[in-house]
């Protein structure tokens, strides 16, 4: 699955990207037709410590997902979105398989 993070108003380093790459090849398991994600990690200016927020697109085929989750750090957004998006897309593959 091809997957494109963005980062947005700082520069993300290659093990944070290397985190999201891995966790979101896990989602294979669950639906193997995902086409391809993309990956919004951004910072928001407030004196809040949970201020970094993720947001997760899954293109699959004639539908996406959005997921977007807001934490302490973008590992553990990350978790929580994934752990979301394995959650629709099992009750998407169990709908499908109802229709046949």
């Amino acid at each position: 699955m091809k997957v494109n993070v963005q980062s947005v108003n700082f520069n993300a380093e290659g093990k944070l990207i290397d985190f999201v790459q891995s966790r979101l090849n896990k989602l294979d398991q669950f639906y193997d037709k995902i086409i391809s994600s993309d990956v919004y990690l951004k910072v928001e200016n407030t004196s809040s410590k949970e201020n970094k927020i993720v947001e997760i697109k899954v293109h699959v085929p004639k539908d996406q997902f959005i997921i977007k989750k807001q934490c302490k750090t973008f590992e553990e957004a990350v978790d929580v979105a994934s752990s979301s998006l394995e959650r629709k897309l099992v009750k998407r593959k169990e709908k499908l398989k109802a229709q046949v």
